[in-house]
């Protein structure tokens, strides 16, 4: 590539970097439009029914071996779990992560597009040992499962 390319394809760039900069400045291009409307009450309940009924309209669930929820059985350290949900489930709209002994017991919502493998992982904070819940909405209806994690050290206050 010649210096000239190179100096082409940066111009280019830095053009329209400028110019998204003075769309948002000029109140062109609003965040709020693009990003998805952030579930405030829900993330605040200090407890899981609220944030439940808050997130996804209700608590009626069902418990379902067709979600894998994998979490190490023992966390040593609260402040760090990997969580991972996945299921088969066709139709899946959404994975929410629940650890109901944590200050806020809601801790992450994922929301599938149409023809999105319905997996999801993160990170958590747990306080104590409890059952990390998720529950997957897929057809309309709420499908839960769960899985113990041990933790030996607090993360979320220890």
């Amino acid at each position: 590539m010649s210096m000239n390319t190179k100096r082409r394809i940066f111009l280019k760039g830095s053009l329209a970097a400028g110019a998204a900069g003075v769309a948002l400045g000029a109140g062109l291009l609003k965040p709020q439009q693009v990003l998805a409307a952030w579930a405030k009450e829900a993330f605040d309940a200090k407890d899981k029914d609220a944030a439940m009924t808050a997130l996804l309209g209700g608590t009626a669930t069902t418990e379902s071996a067709e979600i894998e929820v994998k979490a190490p059985d023992i966390a040593e350290n609260g402040a760090v779990v990997p969580i991972t949900v996945s299921t088969q489930m066709q139709g899946v709209e959404s994975i929410t992560i629940l650890a109901p002994n944590n200050p806020a017991p809601l801790i992450a919502h994922f929301v599938m597009g149409p023809g999105c493998r319905p997996f999801a992982s993160t990170r958590i904070k747990m306080g104590s040992t409890a059952n990390v819940r998720a529950v997957v909405k897929a057809g309309g209806k709420m499908y839960t499962a769960a899985k113990e994690v041990k933790v030996t050290i607090g993360g979320c206050g220890g």
